[in-house]
């Protein structure tokens, strides 16, 4: 996040040392790459992550969202530690998704409770910031032969929908399906929120139902207000366009099936059926 208008460090939920954890019995690697790694220690996860400026933000993006978050035991620089959330992620990209219906509503409605609440006093991402990146990505997309050039020109396209004045919520900023904790139909809690910040909303929402489109009318039930569909269609573009060189750099493939690849395929495959 940018160092202007920070978040400032929150004592309360900092310790001069980390408890003791006993009976640990295995140690799970939940994601691992140059830049941070997760691992699970029985029912704490521990956030290793090299710019404390993203754990910053995490912490007191929780402190401040007004629907439930994991609990923060201790903090001792690079180490998070957080309390797992009941329940099981909603979803996962590129998997089909076994959440009920009930589900995506109710995490609709937790998007919408957190646009609603007061914005965060940092800043988020500019639309020139936001274009600047997405043309470097386009063109490294197409020199390094990654994907076809037609296939990254006709998603540019569609993502300028994107790019457009927007007024500022207090948005998560990676509301990945994965992100989202459910049990029984609640919303048990969301994780991850290191990228929080003032953005878009429909940004949020075309984050949580990318690579799960047939799931995207049971989540603005949920959200209960009319949306640009253009706009949420426009996000998937231009989110699957901008991850993918980060993707493929830091060992994960977005071109597996249901993944960011099949993402912008379909969305040309969706538009030759509209024409």
């Amino acid at each position: 996040m940018r160092s202007s208008g920070r978040p400032r460090d929150n004592p309360a939920t900092s310790a001069d040392a980390p408890a003791i954890m006993t009976g640990v019995q295995e140690v799970e690697v939940v994601v691992a790459h140059n830049e941070r790694a997760t691992l699970r220690v029985g029912d704490v996860f521990l956030k290793i992550d090299a710019d404390q400026t993203r754990t910053d933000v995490e912490v007191e993006a929780m402190a401040r969202a007004p629907i439930p978050t994991p609990e923060v035991l201790w903090r001792k620089p690079p180490v998070l530690a957080l309390a797992a959330l009941p329940g099981t992620a909603l979803g996962r990209l590129g998997k089909p998704a076994s959440a009920s219906p009930a589900a995506w509503a109710a995490a609709g409605a937790a998007v919408r409770m957190l646009h609603d609440a007061p914005l965060p006093p940092w800043p988020g991402r500019s639309i020139d910031e936001i274009a600047s990146e997405l043309d470097r990505e386009c063109e490294w997309l197409v020199t390094s032969g990654v994907l076809p050039a037609d296939l990254v020109t006709r998603n540019r396209r569609i993502a300028e929908a994107a790019l457009r004045p927007w007024t500022p919520v207090f948005t998560h900023g990676d509301l990945q399906v994965a992100h989202v904790f459910v049990d029984r139909n609640e919303i048990t809690g969301v994780v991850d929120w290191s990228e929080a910040g003032q953005g878009d909303a429909l940004h949020d929402l075309a984050i949580l139902t990318l690579g799960h489109q047939e799931h995207l009318g049971d989540v603005l039930a949920g959200y209960g207000t009319d949306v640009d569909l253009d706009v949420i269609r426009a996000w998937w573009s231009l989110r699957s366009l901008q991850a993918a060189r980060w993707l493929i750099e830091h060992g994960f493939d977005p071109s597996s099936p249901g993944c960011e690849f099949d993402v912008l395929r379909s969305q040309l495959a969706g538009r030759t059926l509209e024409e």
